[in-house]
């Protein structure tokens, strides 16, 4: 059987099951164990019986058994790196990616090069902190989380990427007190504590990690209302929300930081999804 047949009846299989098409790719690459690009230059090839048989029994995982196909095969891609994940860790978004993407560009913008401190507060499996110190190497990094078996997989991540960051577990602000950051990160749970999560996440990643309170801004207020001291005169909070927190965030960001400049930056499907705070003298 071709490649290309093959993925679409197990496609087919997939969605039958209320599961995601994408999963057969990110499954069939690893299987094969080639790139993206390779596979799809292979589509008129046959796939060999051993490969089937094995993608079969770990698909069988995914459709019957509840279990993510980054759990199956053991690590998740993000900006190119692959990080390890298990039950301990939230697995990394393609939103994510691109609150990674534009703190870059901000670097660029407004730091240019110059060695700067930075914090990304609920690390989880380290995917935040690890690609910015991998992507620009003028970045100090600490990267903070309450949850020792999340950091236990943020470290491995670390040692398995070579990536110089500085982990330290505690509840939110308390790891840093003391210290400064020109960029403040925080990716934290956001998801309202009654709202409506497939099983297939809930009950495979940690809720902790999962859910922000009654309003899905518990942590935030935490964050905005007690991380001043620990800012530069001239720094960047950088938040990753819910698509429908963009005027409620905005509104806690001012209430705190009166005279700074806020923006949201819409998702690649346009959705409000990350905001910024530049605090201090910005031009």
């Amino acid at each position: 059987m071709k490649i290309k047949d093959f993925i679409k009846i197990r496609s087919k299989e997939a969605l039958k099951n209320n599961k995601e098409e994408s999963a057969v790719i990110l499954l069939l690459e690893h299987i094969l164990g080639v790139s993206p690009s390779k596979l799809y230059l292979m589509m008129e090839d046959d796939i060999a019986i051993d490969k089937t048989s094995k993608f079969d029994s770990d698909f069988s995982k995914y459709l019957y058994e509840n279990k993510p196909i980054q759990h199956i095969i053991g690590y998740s891609t993000f900006y190119g790196y692959d990080f390890i994940v298990n039950e301990d860790v939230l697995i990394p978004r393609r939103e994510t990616e691109e609150l990674v993407e534009n703190i870059l560009y901000l670097y660029d913008d407004y730091f240019k090069g110059q060695d700067i401190d930075v914090c990304d507060l609920a690390t989880g499996s380290g995917n935040i902190a690890i690609t910015l110190k991998k992507e620009e190497e003028h970045m100090h990094i600490t990267a903070t989380d309450i949850s020792k078996k999340a950091l236990d997989v943020a470290k491995m991540n670390a040692k398995k990427l070579d990536a110089d960051v500085n982990f330290i577990e505690g509840d939110m602000l308390n790891p840093v007190l003391g210290m400064k950051f020109d960029i403040f990160i925080s990716n934290p749970p956001y998801i309202p504590d009654e709202e409506y999560v497939e099983s297939l996440v809930k009950d495979n990643e940690p809720n902790i990690a999962l859910f922000g309170g009654e309003d899905g801004l518990k942590f935030y207020h935490i964050i905005l209302e007690g991380v001043k001291p620990l800012l530069k005169e001239k720094a960047i909070i950088a938040f990753e929300h819910g698509y429908d927190k963009k005027e409620a965030l905005t509104k806690i960001a001012l209430e705190n930081f009166p005279d700074a400049r806020v923006e949201v930056i819409k998702d690649l499907e346009g959705k409000d999804r990350m905001m910024f705070i530049f605090v201090g003298d910005f031009k």
